[in-house]
């Protein structure tokens, strides 16, 4: 091969797959070893943002120490033409030609190699040593989403929601994506990487927070969702939104999800996995008129002002909880709303 990249290299199988070990100048990481654009959809990246605030960090203990600092190798993936030549009479131990053309993508370790570029700006001296990386050949991105799940299962691990949202071996994560992929509201006012939103978070949902009122409104009613035909789960999310007057004005940008966190219990994980109790239940016990019976989510009075109603349910000591017993609690009183004839406000609606 000409025009190539060539690196001294291990050859490693695992899992019947080839992969390469290769010692890699730390000079050279900055101009070969590129990582997902943060901008891109989370659906199109096959690992978590760049969060910058920790590479000053790494960068500090690199340039601090430099006759002791250790860095664990990073994960990367070819997308392009490469050779391995092994050496004269060995079969794993050789150098590693990559085409310029292809792409070397981090799939792990992009904080690591972030800081030491930055480190090296202020020791040059730290370019000539190595770093080893780990190189798999490409095998499309649901692969690389696999392996960015795979090999944060016993480091540092990633928030909840990004990794259900990457791991395509759980039935339950696939549904759940399936799910809130159907449905727009959920779609575009879901954080399917952090679990929990910050205060000011423009958007309303966590991703794990879908996924545990969908793992729960599927199991406790048998419904026969599945990733390839979630229909049953999606009716059911549908017509729930459909009597969220606040959750659609937020998705009108009407309101702020973020007003909505402040001033209401609806905003929060407690009230989708509570909704999804009391679903599942509507559904075994009303399966005809379950959809009517809905409406009366909307007569609830959500605002977290109203602590005779919230307080020792949904909120404790002013601040929502969500114990399994709060969960609980909080399914009662929204089954009872459920359960009102409509000209019925009764305690705790409006």
């Amino acid at each position: 091969m000409s025009n190539t990249y060539s690196f001294a290299a291990i050859r490693g199988v695992q899992a019947g797959r080839a992969f390469y070990v290769a010692m890699v100048p730390i000079k050279t990481l900055e101009r070969l070893f590129s990582f997902d654009d943060e901008e891109l959809p989370t659906a199109l990246r096959a690992q978590r943002a760049l969060n910058r605030a920790r590479v000053p960090a790494i960068a500090r203990y690199v340039a601090d120490h430099p006759r002791d600092y250790v860095l664990s190798a990073l994960s990367a993936t070819i997308d392009g033409a490469f050779a391995f030549e092994p050496a004269p009479g060995e079969r794993s131990v050789g150098t590693l030609n990559v085409e310029m053309t292809a792409t070397l993508l981090i799939n792990d370790g992009q904080h690591r190699r972030a800081g030491l570029v930055e480190a090296l700006r202020d020791r040059p001296s730290l370019g000539d040593e190595t770093i080893a990386v780990t190189l798999f050949p490409d095998e499309g991105l649901a692969r690389s989403q696999q392996m960015f799940v795979d090999l944060n299962q016993h480091g540092v691990r990633p928030a909840r929601s990004l990794r259900l949202f990457y791991d395509g071996r759980d039935d339950g994560a696939r549904l759940s994506r399936a799910v809130a992929d159907a449905i727009p509201l959920l779609r575009d006012m879901t954080d399917f990487t952090r679990s929990n939103l910050a205060a000011g978070s423009r958007k309303l949902f966590a991703f794990s927070s879908i996924h545990t009122a969908v793992t729960t409104l599927v199991d406790a009613a048998s419904l026969p969702a599945s990733p390839d035909d979630p229909s049953s789960a999606v009716e059911f999310w549908e017509s729930v939104i459909a009597n969220m007057p606040d959750w659609l004005a937020a998705g009108r940008r009407e309101v702020a999800p973020a007003e909505l966190r402040r001033d209401t219990v609806h905003a929060h994980g407690i009230a989708l996995e509570a909704i999804a109790v009391a679903g599942a239940r509507l559904l075994v016990e009303r399966p005809k008129d379950w959809r009517d019976a809905l409406a009366g989510l909307a007569r609830i009075d959500w605002s977290r002002s109203n602590t005779g109603l919230w307080e020792g349910r949904a909120l404790v000591r002013g601040r929502v909880n969500r114990s399994r017993a709060s969960v609980l609690l909080t399914a009662e009183l929204i089954s009872r709303a459920l359960g009102q004839e409509a000209d019925d406000a009764g305690a705790g609606t409006r």
